[in-house]
This record gives C-alpha cells, structure tokens and sequence, in this order.
C-alpha cells in the first residue's frame, strides 16, 4: 500500500506538458520555478533549456528570473523582462522582447512590432556567441513589464 502512495505522489508531483510539450508550472519568481520549468521541457529541450540558462546567467550575472504564462523569463532588476522561453513541439522558442533592437536582429519574425524569435531544433548547434550577444544586448534595453 505504502509503495502506491509514493508512486502517486511522484505521479503527482511531475508537471503537466502543455500543447507542444510546453511544461506547465505555476507563476513564481526566483531560480526554482525556473528550474522546475527546465526540468520538466521534454526530452532534448531540456538539455537546451539547461543550456540556455548557463548562458543567459553567465552573460547576466544576477539575472532574475521567473517563471508567468507556463514560460520561463528573464530580466533586469527595475527594467523588466528582456527574454522568455517556450516550448513548441519541433523546436524551443527564445523570445527577444526588444529583438528589433538587437544587432543583428534575429532571424523569427513576430505578428510584435518589437519581439523577434530565435528558434533552437533538436540537433541544431547553438551559435554561443551570438546568443549571449544578443543577451547581452537585450539586458541593457527597457524590458517588457509583465
């Protein structure tokens, strides 16, 4: 009986997948929920949501982080959020919220005048450099408040 209970727990315990395989974790702020969130993207996006948080801290230190609408963000203290994570079923979806700003500016478009996209594939190298550029850039621009 005792096993049962513990496997509903951990049963329980794991995070809903969304459309898209999109986890579902509650609206909080600080690193858990963003890890949480990581944890739970289904198989390969985990490891690139792992790795897109190495950056993201390592380019921003102090970076703050939460987790709103099932999407992980990222901002700057007093400025707003400058970048959110989704996702999709073929691909994990990096939101640059003043991406027109950015140089150069990148490549998915947005029906958001500002926001441009940078899809990651499963396979698909991921410019490091180019990417903590555009953190870096978009870490110093007014963020969106949500």
């Amino acid at each position: 009986m005792a096993g049962k209970t513990s496997s509903k727990s951990a049963q329980a315990a794991k995070p809903v997948l969304l459309a898209g395989g999109n986890p579902r974790i509650a609206k909080a702020q600080g690193e858990a929920p963003v890890q949480a969130y990581i944890a739970a993207m289904p198989g390969w996006k985990s490891e690139v949501g792992r790795r897109l948080d190495t950056l993201i801290t390592q380019t921003i230190p102090g970076v703050r982080k939460a987790v709103k609408w099932n999407s992980p963000l990222y901002g700057v203290d007093g400025q707003g959020w400058f970048l959110g994570m989704h996702c999709v079923t073929n691909y994990v979806k990096v939101a640059f919220f003043r991406g027109m700003s950015l140089h150069p500016v990148p490549p998915g478009e947005s029906k958001s005048k500002d926001t441009r996209y940078f899809h990651i594939h499963e396979g698909e190298p991921i410019d490091e450099a180019q990417f903590a550029a555009w953190v870096e850039q978009a870490s110093r621009l007014p963020g969106e408040r949500m």
